[in-house]
């Protein structure tokens, strides 16, 4: 025998107004652009913030750039200014890689990224909702400007929080100059590659392993960055600076091996001398 159950309307309705709370989207629908995808997504919580996440995908063949996106490129812009409830959010950038070609060398990304967002809520009692405007380049032969409108309501469950913990493990690490670690930044030394100004930089990284280091100065600076010699030390070379800078210059560094990453802070003094 069949058993029917009735739900009385008076009882449906109430039930019916709820669902929405509990419908909010986690993730916003994918935005496609030309040769790409992107969307946001969520994570959960991340102690007194929430995480979430940037998601592009790219088709076979393409790339997008890092922060700094090397001699050449389309570095990604962020505009959060639309969002709602929220304080700040910082993004944090897994490691590229060093491709060079007869364009130059470059910082990338290929074929899917993901770039954790920690997100500080205004009034963490009530809902984050994220509306992002991205700027990235889309480039394999050509480089080609795309955009995307992205917007999601941060949840608690966080159904993205695997890949976003995988994208965690790729950021760099922050770690002093002079650590003992097996993959560390260990000395800095002036160098004058080519009559410009520079550092010689030698860092530890573990045996049978080429590690990559990407150098970065300030806004309008461009730091290149040498291949490795036998005994491991880079030449970062001063290529472009402007013509007014003066005093004490902020450089990172970020050393790459495998799937590890660690990043150091360090200067160059106004006699251009690293520290």
């Amino acid at each position: 025998m069949t058993t029917m159950f009735r739900i009385a309307p008076a009882v449906f309705f109430p039930i019916l107004c709820l669902l929405p709370a509990f419908a909010q989207p986690q993730e916003s629908p994918w935005v496609q652009g030309l040769h790409s995808r992107a969307r946001l997504i969520s994570g959960g919580p991340d102690g007194d913030r929430q995480l979430a996440g940037i998601e592009i995908v790219l088709d076979s063949g393409f790339k997008t750039y890092w922060r700094t996106p090397g001699e050449s490129g389309l570095p990604p812009r962020f505009d959060w200014s639309g969002s709602e409830n929220v304080s700040s959010a910082e993004i944090l950038w897994p490691a590229p890689t060093r491709q060079e070609d007869a364009g130059g060398i470059a910082y990338v990304y290929g074929r899917q990224i993901v770039l954790p967002v920690r997100v500080t809520p205004a009034d963490p009692g009530k809902p984050v909702r994220l509306a992002l405007s991205v700027d990235y380049g889309v480039c394999k032969d050509i480089c080609i400007p795309a955009h995307a409108d992205l917007t999601a309501t941060l949840s608690a469950d966080g159904p993205h929080r695997a890949a976003l913990d995988k994208a965690l493990a790729q950021v760099p690490r922050p770690q002093p100059l002079g650590a003992k670690a097996p993959l560390s930044i260990a000395t800095l030394e002036p160098a004058n590659p080519q009559g410009k100004p520079g550092i010689l930089v030698t860092v530890r990284a573990p045996d049978g392993t080429r590690p990559t280091l990407f150098a970065e100065g300030p806004e309008n600076w461009y730091l290149s960055t040498s291949l490795p010699d036998d005994a491991n030390r880079f030449t970062v070379t001063v290529e472009e600076k402007p013509k007014d800078a003066a005093g004490s210059v902020p450089v990172r560094l970020t050393l790459v091996s495998g799937e590890q990453a660690v990043e150091t802070e360090v200067s160059l003094d106004g006699e251009r001398t690293p520290r």
